[in-house]
């Protein structure tokens, strides 16, 4: 199988009988890893996803199969998919056009929780708290009571220290100052009013991951 080719698992190996012909199928961010949202598969969802390329499942409230974003547009793009060890649970990858919830939210569980990119997600989060709440004698806040152009000069003077790093093939040093040149760069986003998501939204759309 090709690097970019969707994993596409056995839907004989699925054990459909367990939940009356219905599977539950938890959609992720294929890009990001983020939980998007939960719907309930049957085997012909689980095959038109595949065929058609966009997430597909079967509402049990019209009791039809009913395709993401057939009204809204905010379509689900097929990325992938498999069958857990129990056998009864799909997980599918997905690039989405759009927010996953009808509410507009990016995912149907809000928008308060990390957005998958893990540990980074989280750090972004917490430096933009950094930011709304200033706490005493913390190094983020100092960062932002300097004001933009000393930030500015942090981001410039870690990303030479990074390349010098990069020079001696010294890789601790290489990943301490990507880790420094990392924070100071979300600590720039935040002072901007921005935040990582901005960054990866470009990177996704350059490498053909989000649609619309």
């Amino acid at each position: 199988m090709a690097a970019d080719e969707p994993q596409i698992p056995d839907w004989d190996s699925a054990d459909w009988d367990k939940g009356a012909g219905l599977l539950p199928a938890i959609v992720q961010d294929a890009a990001t890893g983020q939980v998007l949202m939960l719907g309930y598969m049957n085997r012909e969802a689980a095959e038109m996803t595949v065929s058609s390329g966009k997430v597909t499942f079967f509402s049990r409230s019209k009791q039809r199969l009913w395709t993401k974003g057939e009204t809204s547009g905010n379509t689900l793009v097929f990325a992938g998919a498999a069958i857990d060890c129990d056998r009864d649970t799909i997980l599918v990858q997905a690039n989405p056009a759009g927010p996953a919830c009808h509410t507009g939210a990016r995912t149907c569980f809000g928008d308060g929780l990390p957005s998958g990119a893990g540990f980074l997600a989280h750090l972004d989060m917490l430096v933009r708290s950094r930011k709304e709440e200033m706490p005493e004698g913390s190094y983020t806040t100092s960062l932002f009571a300097e004001g933009k152009a000393r930030i500015a000069q942090k981001v410039g003077e870690e990303g030479v220290e990074l390349a010098l790093a990069r020079m001696k093939d010294d890789h601790g040093e290489i990943a301490n100052e990507a880790a420094d040149l990392l924070f100071h760069m979300m600590v720039l986003l935040a002072d901007a009013s921005m935040s990582l998501d901005d960054a990866l939204e470009v990177l996704q759309k350059r490498h053909g991951k989000t649609i619309g």
